[in-house]
């Protein structure tokens, strides 16, 4: 349980944030939608079609309003004169005003209002709205189907890639953080495209439409209402800079908060056993802090949107409502044009608002865009040879060589320098070294958990990185001190090594380690489950199932990496003659610090700083009173 403990105070540090390209990652997230691209013109087209018939609406409403007030202006004129006679009348005894108003209406005298036109204009316009929002709510399903399949693609691409990321994307992240990518920042993503993308298409769509139809009534009307939204761009824009890197830092600080809740809990024995509940428990307040502060301000001030942009969609209704009224006035419009041109005004102001409303959603949704799209193009594995390793001619094949190895996992810090050693087929190889010394790494290398700076690793005479992965580790055989068990039974854990093995076979590899001794103490016996990690088993236990599980998988190379640690000796006293039966014919890599466990090595390698320093038997080493000589003593 490191993590939580070493890593402590580096993850209470506040993030340091880079720039982001909402713009990018905005084009990049709506470009995974081209798959769908028939179902999103099908979408495009539903919605250019149902806000287009939706627009019309106003005008039509509008159109009933001049039918009933020409028809209660027409009942107050003289039947028989025409509309010119009443102008020149209402003239003549000065009152002009009524003159421009009549001026401007479609009027006839001593007509009253035509209620079968009226009932036949309000029928279409309401046949015209059920249309539009059938055309709405068509689009808004094929839409939700749209962004669904696009997320089904997407988290397809990241299991995919998490595959193909090399290990040490992993040791230098932590577990927790890369989880919360997978998971919150995807399920964020989902729910942030569900809502705005919808939104957004129509918002943008009715605002293109209403402004057509705006002009068709009134061109300086329109030029009132457009006039303020480039005030309101600025505003949200404004706005939205502010508020971008807290979206960012708040996903940030949440896939923090996650790493240290999940390193925690995996290793909560180790916190309660060291005292430190107190110390997780503050390092959580902390990083719970860290994401109020972040969410809390990213909110304030994406909420601020909103309001602004209602309130100058105001400015502009109460402008339109004042010149509006004196052009009816005046007979340059129809009172039920102004009346149509208001509720296009407020059709234009909604959607802008609406835009500026979710522009919270939209932010946070692509901060975690970015993030997924980091892990997405995070350098992968090198390209893995189609060839397989040549087939094995002879059971005791195995031949390992080092040839000049380097490597360093960073630039500039060399862990294994110019290594070179020869491991013959059936030979067991010991390799001893203080912490540090690079003897795992060289596990590492020969199973390409990370590949050579320079030099070569040959198996059997093949360079290992002109063949599969695959292939190379299917020759492999580990166990390693760090237990690797999946929440299963015990039979299945141990058949892992070889999942196309007959029972007896498995068996066979449990009583060879040693697991058939302790499995029939057990209720359930070989079919008894081990939580996630083991943790309801011993460690020895674990140990003697993984090790039954590499006997399982008869490996041409076997590596063991302290295998023997977390028994007690006389398990190991056992273990031993167990191992010694599966390392015969077998070429065998021993790192251990118990000279029970290398003693009988063919040869002993001493590392120090990634050389190799001192080479030999157990005897010859003693003899030459060197570094082995010292280790032995101390």
């Amino acid at each position: 349980m490191s993590g939580p403990l070493a890593r402590g105070i580096r993850m209470g540090e506040p993030p340091q944030e880079r720039s982001r390209d909402f713009k990018a990652s905005a084009i990049r997230l709506l470009r995974r939608l081209t798959p769908q691209r028939g179902m999103t013109i099908a979408v495009m087209l539903l919605g250019v079609g149902g806000i287009a018939i939706g627009v019309v609406g106003p005008r039509i409403l509008g159109h009933a309003t001049d039918l009933l007030f020409n028809g209660v202006i027409g009942r107050q004129l003289p039947a028989g004169s025409t509309k010119e006679q009443a102008i020149e009348a209402a003239r003549a005894r000065g009152d002009t005003t009524f003159a421009d108003l009549l001026s401007g209406m479609d009027v006839v005298p001593g007509q009253g209002v035509d209620f079968a036109a009226v009932a036949r204009t309000l029928m279409l316009a309401l046949g015209l709205y059920l249309v539009a929002a059938l055309m709405v709510w068509i689009q808004a399903r094929l839409l939700n189907v749209v962004v669904q399949r696009t997320m089904v693609s997407l988290r397809a691409d990241v299991e995919d890639k998490v595959h193909r990321l090399p290990l040490r994307y992993f040791d230098s992240r932590q577990r927790g953080e890369v989880l919360s990518r997978v998971t919150n920042d995807v399920d964020n993503l989902q729910q942030s495209l569900t809502m705005s993308i919808t939104q957004l298409l129509t918002s943008v769509l009715t605002v293109v439409a209403v402004l057509v139809m705006m002009l068709t009534i009134s061109p300086m009307l329109t030029l009132l209402t457009v006039v303020t939204v480039p005030l309101s761009l600025w505003v949200t824009r404004s706005i939205a800079k502010r508020s971008r890197k807290l979206f960012v830092a708040q996903w940030t600080n949440t896939g923090r908060l996650n790493a240290h809740i999940e390193e925690t809990y995996s290793g909560f024995t180790v916190v309660k056993t060291f005292g430190h509940r107190a110390r997780a428990e503050d390092q959580f307040r902390e990083l719970n802090d860290d994401v109020y502060h972040a969410s809390f301000g990213a909110q304030l001030l994406s909420g601020l949107v909103s309001p602004a942009t209602i309130f100058i969609g105001n400015l502009s209704y109460v402008a339109v409502a004042v010149v509006g009224g004196l052009q009816v006035a005046t007979g340059q419009i129809t009172l039920g044009g102004i009346q149509a041109f208001i509720q296009y005004v407020r059709q234009f102001n909604q959607p802008l608002t609406q835009i500026a409303g979710m522009y919270n959603t939209m932010q946070s949704g692509i901060a975690s865009a970015e993030r997924v799209f980091d892990l997405l193009d995070a350098e992968e594995e090198p390209a893995d040879p189609v060839e397989a390793l040549p087939a094995s001619a002879d059971r005791r094949d195995g031949r390992v060589e080092f040839d000049g190895v380097w490597f360093s996992y960073r630039p500039g810090t060399p862990v294994v320098e110019d290594l070179s050693l020869v491991a013959e087929p059936g030979q067991t190889i010991a390799i001893v070294g203080p912490t540090g010394a690079g003897k795992t790494t060289l596990v590492n290398l020969l199973m390409r958990f990370y590949d050579v700076d320079s030099g070569r690793i040959l198996l059997d005479g093949t360079d290992i990185t002109t063949v599969s992965r695959g292939s190379l580790r299917s020759r492999i055989g580990m166990v390693l001190q760090d237990t690797w068990l999946f929440a299963g039974t015990i039979y299945d854990n141990i058949a892992y090594g070889r999942p196309d093995a007959a029972h007896d076979e498995v068996i066979e590899a449990a009583t060879a380690a040693y697991v058939d001794r302790f499995v029939h103490t057990l209720p359930d016996g070989y079919d008894t489950r081990i939580n996630d990690g083991g943790t309801n088993i011993s460690a020895g236990e674990k140990q003697l199932i993984t090790i039954a599980r590499a006997i399982l998988a008869r490996p041409q190379v076997l590596v063991l990496d302290e295998a023997t640690s977390s028994v007690d000796t006389r398990t190991e006293v056992l273990i031993q003659h167990a191992m010694r039966e599966l390392r015969r014919d077998r070429t065998s890599f021993i790192i251990a610090h118990r000279l029970s466990t290398i003693r009988d090595a063919d040869t002993i390698l001493v590392m120090e700083a990634g050389r190799i320093v001192e080479r030999g038997t157990h005897s010859e080493l003693l003899a030459r009173r060197g570094e082995y000589w010292t280790m032995v003593n101390r």
